[in-house]
């Protein structure tokens, strides 16, 4: 699949969370099942919410990673002790699309770490990507990808 990528700025946007700490042959098991947790609690409790999200908080060098997995919500609220309120975090990012299965999902990763090689570009450690709304046509599922900036890296000539 052709990625578009691009750089942008993002404000920080509120969400709903779980925080987990999971491998990463875990995420296809644990990300629906938290999301789907914390859906449960936002509709229980009246909080409006939009998109799913899953943040991924540092890189998994020890084979475990801290992530935040939830829905994004209009502002704070009070949580239950296992659904909390955190932020997208704010800044310049490198993004991309990608539409299709999540299972091919790993292109828009290789795709955002390529165009950051070849732009010179450092990323700061938090990524995330927030979940278009279902469809059973797996074709038609949209998933935007993003990683915080920390700047201008040093090329290689």
């Amino acid at each position: 699949m052709n990625y578009r990528v691009d750089v942008i700025t993002v404000t920080a946007q509120p969400i709903a969370v779980v925080r987990r700490q999971v491998k990463q042959t875990e995420l296809s098991r644990v990300v629906p099942a938290a999301c789907g947790e914390v859906w449960n609690f936002v509709k229980t409790a009246g909080i409006p919410a939009a998109r799913h999200v899953a943040v991924y908080l540092d890189c998994e060098t020890s084979g475990v990673m801290n992530v935040e997995i939830g829905v994004e919500v209009t502002g704070p609220f009070d949580g239950d002790g296992n659904v909390v309120y955190s932020t997208l975090p704010a800044g310049s990012v490198v993004t991309t699309s990608h539409l299709g299965p999540y299972h091919l999902l790993g292109g828009a990763h290789v795709a955002v770490s390529e165009y950051c090689r070849q732009h010179c570009l450092r990323k700061a450690g938090p990524s995330w990507e927030i979940y278009g709304h279902w469809t059973d046509n797996p074709a038609e599922l949209r998933t935007d990808v993003f990683y915080l900036l920390a700047g201008m890296g040093t090329c290689a000539k």
